[in-house]
């Protein structure tokens, strides 16, 4: 298949996969309190950037139906930009829970203190903390899958 046309329907898939993680997890993908297991996908932007268009499109479009309204939709999906284009500079997939956590945590903490009024530290916090324990699973998950060369050879060239 030419590697064009196979990029675009694998971020499509990918768009499509995030997406529908949220909508099927919406009670802790949105809110002060947060919990996205799509964000588990990040990591494929660790080993292949060409995956970024696909995970932010899918956020972009998870963030819609949000009940921050368009500021989820641009706060939210600069959040997920951000997280993957530092996964494409590091070489250590813990360091990407940092980094993930660490933006998720200061940039959709600050848009419910000044959207919410909530205070800022607590739900940067609380954000912060949801996201390390999603992407500390989805590091496991991915160091398991680094093993499968046929994973590798699918998802990573």
């Amino acid at each position: 298949m030419n590697v064009k046309i196979r990029t675009i329907l694998m971020n499509a898939m990918l768009t499509c996969i995030y997406a529908v993680l949220t909508f099927i997890c919406a009670p802790f993908s949105y809110g002060a309190i947060q919990f996205r297991l799509a964000e588990i996908l990040m990591f494929l932007a660790f080993y292949n950037r060409r995956f970024i268009p696909g995970l932010v499109i899918g956020c972009l479009l998870a963030n819609a139906f949000s009940p921050m309204g368009i500021y989820d939709v641009i706060f939210g999906t600069s959040a997920t930009l951000l997280t993957c284009l530092s996964f494409t500079r590091i070489s250590h997939l813990w360091m990407g829970v940092c980094l993930g956590a660490l933006f998720n945590g200061i940039i959709v903490g600050a848009e419910l203190y000044f959207l919410l009024d909530l205070p800022f530290l607590l739900n940067a916090g609380y954000v912060f903390i949801g996201e390390v324990i999603v992407l500390m699973i989805g590091a496991g998950v991915f160091k398991v899958l680094e093993k499968n060369q046929v994973f590798m050879k699918i998802y990573m060239n």
